[in-house]
């Protein structure tokens, strides 16, 4: 298949263009103008020009291929009112699925989600694919509500008829994390600029393994299905710990969740009102830290295939080192 990928520049896109190119398909990225291409160098590629914010240049993007993988959904990084965010986010997709739909032909739309969309397991066992919030979460986190609004659209659009598929990797490390975005963790410990963590239950998962997810989704997932790929559950006590021991740093102190929210509150305000850098806690963070649970990957073992095949602790002794050799890592 020609496959489109939106969002090839990121983490997650860049190892799923990777993917993609391994099982044999031809890729096509769709980028805006300011992108740096010579992020994906390594990737044989069609380059076409596309803002999510244009529907008639994503309608032009996708004329010539099979599929589309979207790695671009929207997330918030200014402190801004929720109910902002979750206009900007859905218009953006808005944009995207009306863009599909002229296509007319696609045989699949893979929307990369998030698993904080999903809500806690009621019985306290590891989340799965098919959770759901019985309605709009009360949190009014705007990182929580845009993905869980992104979610709910792409299901809907689903139900209307687009072929659309949800793909989920759990928390991600790997390289060409520019930014650098979950790789904050290990950058933050590696250089002591972390001040603590907020314990909980997390799962991690490879890029690589991630965007081999992603790819499977693409060829065989069933439009309307959410799928997660899923690496080792894990606490943050012990993840936090191995990449202290991994990096040659004191081991970081706990912070309680409540302290976490209340500085980043203060320094979101003091953002709105006075500019300068962004939050160093940022509500985002918070959403993260507070929604994280153990999670169940078995679905898209039994439905897509997917195995994992790096372990935790190769996981994060690649992604350090390409940190490293990136100079995220002093």
């Amino acid at each position: 298949m020609n496959i489109a990928l939106i969002g090839a520049t990121g983490m997650i896109g860049h190892h799923t263009a990777r993917a993609l190119l391994q099982r044999g398909h031809e890729l096509t990225i769709v980028h805006r103008q300011s992108s740096n291409l010579e992020q994906v160098r390594d990737l044989q590629f069609n380059a076409v020009v596309a803002d999510l914010d244009s529907e008639q240049q994503l309608a032009a993007a996708l004329s010539g291929v099979d599929a589309v993988i979207n790695c671009a959904g929207y997330y918030p990084t200014r402190p801004r009112a929720w109910r902002d965010e979750v206009a900007t986010a859905t218009g953006q997709m808005e944009n995207f699925y009306r863009a599909c739909a002229a296509h007319g032909k696609l045989q699949k739309i893979v929307y990369l989600g998030a698993a904080i969309a999903l809500r806690r397991h009621p019985d306290g066992e590891p989340g799965h694919a098919d959770l759901e919030y019985p309605s709009q979460p009360d949190d009014r986190n705007p990182y929580l509500q845009v993905k869980w609004a992104m979610d709910r659209q792409a299901k809907q659009q689903a139900s209307a008829g687009l072929p659309v598929v949800i793909g989920i990797p759990s928390m991600t490390f790997g390289e060409y994390d520019y930014g650098p975005t979950t790789g904050q963790l290990l950058t933050g410990i590696a250089n002591r600029t972390l001040p603590g963590y907020v314990q909980g239950n997390r799962n991690v998962i490879y890029a690589g393994d991630a965007g081999m997810g992603l790819a499977l989704a693409c060829e065989r997932g069933k439009p309307g299905e959410r799928y997660l790929f899923t690496g080792e559950n894990i606490s943050m006590d012990e993840l936090v710990a191995r990449i202290a021991r991994l990096t040659g740093v004191p081991p970081l102190k706990t912070i309680p969740l409540p302290m976490a929210k209340l500085v980043s509150n203060i320094q979101a305000w003091k953002y709105r009102l006075l500019g300068g850098e962004l939050p160093r806690v940022s509500s985002t963070a918070i959403a993260v830290m507070s929604a994280g649970q153990f999670l169940d990957g078995s679905k898209a073992r039994d439905e897509l295939g997917f195995r994992t095949q790096v372990s935790l602790d190769q996981v994060l002794e690649r992604t350090l080192e390409w940190f490293r050799s990136a100079g995220y890592i002093r």
